[in-house]
């Protein structure tokens, strides 16, 4: 409990700072500021494997599946690693959600500071939710193994102009109908009175869609992350870091997202992979390390196939402006 304790504040003492001291005036966050952070991020989560491998050698927090702690350490690293690819279709949303609604640059860090909160909240309840039903039913180890690969078969097989509209979804619709919504952004505040009533901006209506679609994101994102492990302690910390992860990340590659086209696939691998993994694993054992290996490098092959391809269009594209 005391280590559940300590990880908690700490990642709110970490909120609290990046809001109130590293991000208290609003600004555009720059390419290479979000670089830096992403940077950061990804550092301080591997790094984490090493506190994991310490915490499990001492048996500091309960160890429900008799962890070694070098396994352990290697199933954190592995679950990052999922939450953080999941993260990349999310980043989609974002940005499609910041331009329907005009939010400004330097307003959008507000938005994804309260929206972390709020995602925090609701991954900690289906990650309970999902330990709980995983230890108390094993055969919803298949349900989700099979809602995984179906998924995967989805995102394979969706058309590229299916496209999400935020003003025409049913949480738009449905808060405008609860709520009075103004067109107008008034700094970054969330509320503006108008006429003796508290209005929604545009800001609040953007954090609400993207906090819904986080919990839609969720439900792959979690039960991916329970073919690995169901230790709570695990599921929970990989899954904080890639979301404290997502912000910078998001101003990282919102700019440049169109060149990590061929990323898709990786996700689609891996989804279909962790599926797999839970529908077989009652007769086939695949070792963590075999599993950390083929997500990492189906990552790397994503990157490097788009980047490679990116640049292929660019020269085609030159050199067909060149003829022309």
């Amino acid at each position: 409990m005391i280590v559940w304790i300590s990880f908690l504040a700490a990642i709110l003492l970490f909120l609290a700072l990046d809001l109130g001291v590293f991000n208290k005036t609003p600004h555009i966050i720059s390419t290479k500021e979000a670089s830096k952070w992403t940077a950061i991020w990804v550092s301080i989560s591997f790094l984490f494997s090493g506190v994991v491998y310490w915490l499990y050698s001492n048996n500091y927090v309960a160890n429900p599946d008799q962890l070694k702690p070098a396994v352990a350490s290697m199933k954190f690293i592995t679950g990052y690693l999922i939450e953080l690819s999941l993260s990349v279709d999310n980043i989609f949303v974002i940005a499609i959600v910041f331009n329907s609604f005009r939010i400004p640059k330097k307003y959008q860090h507000r938005v994804l500071f309260w929206g972390i909160l709020g995602a925090i909240v609701f991954r900690g309840v289906m990650i309970y939710f999902g330990v709980l039903l995983i230890n108390k039913f094993a055969w919803t180890t298949y349900i989700f193994g099979a809602f995984l690969i179906y998924t995967a078969m989805k995102m394979l097989f969706t058309k590229e102009d299916e496209h999400f509209e935020p003003k025409k979804s049913f949480v738009y619709r449905t808060l405008r109908k609860v709520i009075p919504v103004t067109s107008h952004i008034d700094g970054e505040h969330f509320f503006v009175k108008k006429r003796h009533l508290n209005v929604a901006t545009p800001l609040f209506v953007a954090l609400i869609i993207i906090e819904v679609m986080d919990v839609v994101f969720a439900l792959d994102s979690v039960p991916a992350i329970l073919a690995i492990t169901s230790d709570p302690f695990l599921v929970f910390s990989s899954n904080i870091f890639a979301i404290l992860g997502l912000r910078s990340m998001y101003f990282f590659l919102a700019n440049m997202i169109e060149r990590f086209s061929y990323l898709e696939y990786s996700l689609i691998a891996i989804l279909s992979f962790v599926g797999l993994k839970m529908l077989l694993h009652d007769f086939i054992a695949v070792p963590e390390w075999a599993s950390l290996a083929f997500i990492a490098v189906s990552l790397l092959t994503g990157i490097v196939v788009s980047l490679k391809m990116n640049k292929k269009e660019i020269s085609e594209e030159n050199t067909s402006s060149e003829n022309s």
